[in-house]
């Protein structure tokens, strides 16, 4: 049986502009959107409609004394044009970057982060 990982869950505290902010901001699709079985939990699924991608899950009333950091320390989207991204990011007043410039490691991966609305981390990473 091949394994991958399928979604990664982040906690935040409001649904509606976390989806907008993946969405309008970063390129997301809303994939599904639904209240858990326990009535109180809200559940949304964004991706890049990529087959066998892995999906960020926004879960929304498990846990509202969120962390400034948030739950996920941070995740990476894959991108083949990191200076267009850093300056496209960088035109958005409402989008506080983390890095003031694009980073780059000995091996050559390049990146840089910026802030999602709950402070969780999102870098933008290329290989």
């Amino acid at each position: 049986m091949k394994k991958r990982l399928d979604h990664l869950g982040i906690m935040v505290k409001d649904m509606d502009a976390s989806i907008q902010f993946y969405v309008n901001e970063l390129g997301f699709t809303l994939k599904d959107r639904l209240l858990h079985t326990n009535g109180v939990i809200e559940l949304a699924f964004l991706g890049f409609n990529e087959s066998g991608e892995t999906e960020i899950e926004l879960i929304k009333g498990y846990n509202d004394s969120l962390p400034n950091e948030g739950k996920v320390h941070h995740f990476a989207i894959q991108t083949e044009t990191i200076e267009d991204d850093f300056k496209r990011m960088m035109e958005h007043t409402h989008i506080e970057l983390i890095d003031n410039e694009v980073i780059t490691l000995p091996n050559g991966y390049r990146y840089f982060y910026i802030y999602g609305p709950d402070r969780e981390w999102i870098e933008f990473f290329q290989r």
